[in-house]
């Protein structure tokens, strides 16, 4: 019986000890999994949320809560101008718009650089291509196209002056000068979302510095009127000159001058006589 007895204690002793050796390996099996999430937390970068554009806006474009989504962003590299919550974006309302001066792309936070003032305008700096001028024509309800001239649109510019010199001195020509030049602004507006036809008193065209030597002597020396160039027009304007007289189909009068009654000729050699010297006519021989 003591037998028995012994056999199921040292039985038991083992698997109290089986059971104690299972239960240290969990023990170091949970606490080695702890430490590498606690490791890998410690090296996780940290985000926050932050207020991105969900399609591509273009320049000129007005900023609506519609076009805007929450996108995390890694907190150590945040871009300085972001904003993280839509009271932050549009703080007088969302009734006063926020203007897009640079273009962004789907999932871009939007950043202050990139955007204008509560209710300011964009301006035209950010539209001139490199190397490119703005330069400023004044017009008129008929040399501006009654009004219809948008941000955007493209016009030719002819010039009617007074021509001083050459065969048409004095007279009034109407001469093609430039093609096809973009408009970046008319008046103080460069948004191309102007509601109706409204007269301007200026427009403002994106050109070369060459040509803006050529519109500014043109407009000193003259009238410029503009011509609205389609959408889709592709052609090339050729060189057009139109005076007074092309215009009425007044034909240049043609003036015969008779020529002078030749003169017949007179051959003669010249000889010395003593002190004097004397001409004797002789036959031409050619």
């Amino acid at each position: 019986m003591r037998a028995v007895f012994g056999l199921v204690l040292i039985i038991g002793l083992g698997l109290a000890g089986f059971a104690v050796y299972m239960v240290q390996g969990y023990f170091e099996q949970q606490g080695a999994a702890l430490a590498r999430e606690r490791a890998a937390a410690a090296a996780q970068v940290p985000t926050v949320d932050v207020i991105a554009v969900k399609r591509t806006i273009g320049y000129g474009e007005p900023l609506t809560t519609d076009d805007l989504i929450m996108v995390r962003y890694a907190e150590p590299f945040l871009p300085e101008g972001v904003y993280r919550t839509a009271e932050e974006l549009f703080p007088r309302g969302t009734d006063v718009p926020r203007i897009v001066i640079r273009q962004m792309e789907p999932n871009e936070p939007v950043l202050a650089v990139k955007v204008t003032e509560p209710g300011e305008s964009a301006g035209i700096t950010t539209r001139l291509a490199p190397g490119m001028r703005a330069f400023t024509i004044s017009v008129d309800v008929a040399s501006g196209v009654s009004g219809f001239l948008r941000p955007g649109d493209r016009v030719d510019v002819y010039w009617t002056g007074s021509v001083r010199t050459g065969a048409q001195n004095g007279q009034d020509v109407t001469q093609l000068i430039e093609t096809a030049l973009p408009l970046v602004a008319v008046d103080q507006t460069s948004s191309a979302d102007r509601s109706g036809a409204q007269v301007a008193r200026t427009v403002t065209v994106e050109v070369t510095p060459q040509q803006v030597a050529n519109l500014a002597q043109a407009q000193a020396t003259g009238k410029l009127s503009l011509s609205l160039v389609g959408l889709t027009d592709d052609t090339v304007a050729e060189a057009i000159e139109v005076n007074q007289r092309s215009l009425l189909g007044i034909e240049e009068e043609q003036r015969t001058v008779e020529a002078a009654p030749e003169m017949e000729r007179v051959c003669t050699i010249r000889t010395r006589r003593g002190a004097d010297v004397v001409e004797i006519p002789i036959p031409c021989t050619n």
